[in-house]
């Protein structure tokens, strides 16, 4: 042989022309795909769809070349010219070959040399490219039409016209709306055919209107709001407003009548989002032994998008009793799913929070919205992780029933107090009568806790009051009571009082009564502890007086040192607690047997007038019943300020406006009746129809008036 045949030299150029003819016949797939991309989700869809397109060419490109190897060059030189003798694989073999057949090769190398190894490729097919490249043409001219016509507006729709026109009066045409919603909502652009518009909040309405004569100006007018004026334009009278507050408008023009249809521009507002707790399924989980983490689920929900950072509050409180430690740590958290509902699912590690027995871990969970600008944030439903308490021994036996633990409601003066600094902080914020309510609440819980301890004392509750002791026969025991209280009924009721005296009060209680307590049983406290409990009681009154006041400052330092002496009796080894039992009051025996009642039997009950908030719409409605004038001004003042509370605010004003057109309607007026009724603020309580008995009771009530 002249030279040395290399394979890859005669494939190259079949490898090439493959590799040519799968990127033109694919090419038209991929542009028609990337072309739909970009019209339905934007630039980024569209180059998204075109960079998997190529690299797909790429992948079919290589395997068309690959199938061009050694083999297949064999098998075309050999169909390619008969002179070869089927033995073009003796040039291009791996290992050496034989004595015969080199001889055989070197015969036929010449002959191979002189064909061209671009002969060797596959011809262009030219079929299937047409093929291609025609539908691939025609798809795309095809999405380029559909995008044209989505783009474009519609024509104005026709208007409907309510009131008469004068001859030669402009008279509204054609109406089209387009209705542009904030960027953060992710919703697309629309095009309404009504004047009575309903969106998001913050969107931009644009107007294009047509009339027929042409007038010389135009104008969108608010009722009881502004005037925007209307442009003249190609299309025609064009104007815009960005829809902020529900209202109603009319369209105006020189020369046509003033009453109008009056048209709704309804916002919708943008709800904050809703957080709920998947996992765990109950609100107080229970720490178990050897846990070392912890998982919380929460899933957030929101009209149009959640954002996808939220942040999970974990706040520990450590101790028992007054002797908690608070602490709370920040953790940033990425949400997952679609962006209207989101899952945000945490593993907290316990280790790192330093719980012991008796520690509550809990986590909340902060979401925000994509509202641009205020996004609204809410914060949602904690979960609580407990590590509970191991079970005190059981004690029996003892009599002076020893306590190693204070009592549950021990702890509630901590919460008093961080109570009443929350409402010094807002203090700035709020009203004479909101903050004199506030602190006579925080006063209420201060003196609930101030009686609570003073039971320790021998204090009487104040929240439940004992009748007094009769003071005449009327006040005495029936015999059917007297009945139920025998020798037998289960109590000792001591021995007969020995040699008695008359008129002698003696030990009443102990002669004629029994005790449901024993008095050695009930153990007081050591005097130590009983002079810090008085100093607490005392620091609590006076903590007390000054939140029922309205002084929450003043009241502060008195909280705080009843804190520091319950906290200082809490470090007590052994606290003993009394069991209090009744005690009556004296007999008062001035008043025996004289029958007065004075100061013993309470006034009677005292009703309430209910007073109307709202007295605007109810006096109103009343007068909408007669002929009487209606301050509508003022009605509509009231309907604006309270729209808020109103379910249909907008149908209330459109009502007034009807009615300041034609005062004197009878329709109008019992039309804006019936929307106020709806308005008006029900009374707390009603009186129930009674039975009247049916068919049976009528002819039962016929006969008593025979």
């Amino acid at each position: 042989m002249s030279r040395e045949l290399r394979p890859e030299e005669w494939l190259a150029p079949a490898r090439r022309r493959a590799a040519a003819e799968a990127v033109l016949v694919w090419s038209p797939l991929v542009m028609v795909l990337a072309a739909l991309g970009w019209t339905i989700g934007g630039a980024g869809l569209g180059i998204g769809v075109a960079g998997g397109g190529a690299v797909a060419l790429a992948a079919a490109a290589l395997h068309r070349t690959r199938r061009l190897d050694r083999g297949w060059l064999v098998r075309r030189l050999d169909a390619r010219d008969a002179r070869l003798e089927d033995s073009a694989a003796l040039l291009f073999a791996e290992a050496a070959p034989g004595a015969l057949a080199r001889l055989q090769a070197e015969r036929i190398a010449a002959r191979v040399e002189a064909i061209d190894p671009a002969s060797l490729a596959d011809p262009w097919s030219q079929r299937r490219l047409a093929l291609a490249w025609g539908l691939g043409a025609l798809a795309l001219a095809g999405i380029i039409l559909w995008q044209t016509r989505a783009g474009a507006p519609p024509p104005p729709a026709p208007a409907a016209q309510s009131a008469s026109s004068a001859p030669g009066a402009p008279r509204l045409t054609g109406q089209r709306v387009r209705i542009v919603p904030p960027a953060y909502t992710g919703l697309p652009a629309r095009f309404s055919e009504s004047l009575d518009i309903r969106a998001p909040a913050g969107s931009r309405i644009e107007w294009t209107l047509a009339f027929a004569p042409q007038p010389e100006t135009a104008a969108l007018q608010l009722v009881g709001g502004q005037r925007v004026a209307l442009a003249r334009g190609e299309e025609g009278w064009t104007a815009a407003l960005r829809l902020a507050a529900p209202a109603l408008y009319r369209v105006t023009a020189a020369g046509m009548r003033e009453d109008q249809p009056a048209h709704r521009l309804e916002p919708v507002a943008d709800a904050p989002p809703q957080v709920r707790v998947i996992e765990p399924a109950s609100g107080l989980a229970t720490m178990r032994d050897g846990q070392r983490s912890w998982r919380v689920v929460f899933e957030a929900a929101d009209d149009y998008a959640v954002d996808r950072l939220a942040r999970l509050t974990v706040t520990t409180a450590i101790g028992t009793g007054e002797n908690v430690r608070f602490a709370e740590r920040s953790l940033t958290v990425t949400g997952s799913g679609d962006s209207r509902r989101r899952r945000f699912v945490v593993d907290l590690p316990l280790a790192s929070y330093g719980l012991e027995p008796g520690s509550d871990l809990v986590a909340q969970l902060t979401v925000a919205d994509t509202r641009s600008p205020d996004p609204q944030a809410v914060r949602g439903p904690g979960v609580i992780l407990r590590w509970p308490l191991p079970e005190p021994p059981q004690a029996e036996g003892l009599d002076l029933m020893a306590k190693q633990a204070m009592p549950a409601y021990f702890r509630s003066q901590r919460q008093v107090i961080i109570d009443t600094e929350a409402l010094i902080k807002e203090r700035p914020r709020l009203s004479a009568d909101a903050l004199l309510a506030r602190s006579d609440t925080i006063g209420v819980d201060q003196r609930l806790l101030r009686l609570r301890y003073g039971q320790f004392m021998g204090m009487e509750a104040e929240e439940t009051p004992k009748p007094p002791l009769p003071t005449s026969d009327k006040d005495a025991p029936s015999p059917a009571q007297e009945a139920d209280h025998h020798a037998d009924d289960g109590h000792d009721h001591g021995a007969a009082p020995e040699n008695p005296v008359f008129g002698g009060l003696g030990n009443v209680l102990a002669d004629y009564g029994h005790t449901h307590d024993e008095s050695e049983a009930a153990t007081l406290l050591d005097p130590q502890t009983r002079a810090l409990l008085k100093q607490a009681l005392d620091a609590m009154w006076d903590a007390e007086l000054n939140l029922r006041t309205g002084k929450p400052e003043a009241a502060l330092p008195f909280e705080y040192k009843a804190l520091d002496f319950i906290k200082t009796i809490q470090q007590a080894s052994r606290i003993y607690l009394p069991r209090v039992g009744t005690e009556q009051p004296p007999i008062d025996m001035a008043r025996r047997l004289t029958g007065k009642r004075e100061g013993i039997v309470g006034g009677g009950a005292q009703l309430t007038p209910f007073v109307i908030a709202d007295a605007v719409p109810a006096t109103a409605w009343r007068a909408l019943a007669g002929p009487e004038r209606i301050d509508l001004a003022g009605l509509e003042g009231w309907v604006r300020s309270n729209s808020a509370r109103l379910r249909d605010p907008l149908g209330v004003l459109a009502a007034i406006d009807a009615l300041r057109a034609a005062p004197t309607s009878r329709t109008r007026r019992e039309r804006l009746r019936g929307r106020l009724w709806t308005v008006l603020t029900r009374p707390p309580a009603q009186v129930r129809r009674r039975n009247d008995g049916g068919a049976l009771g009528q002819r039962y009530l016929e006969g008593l008036t025979r």
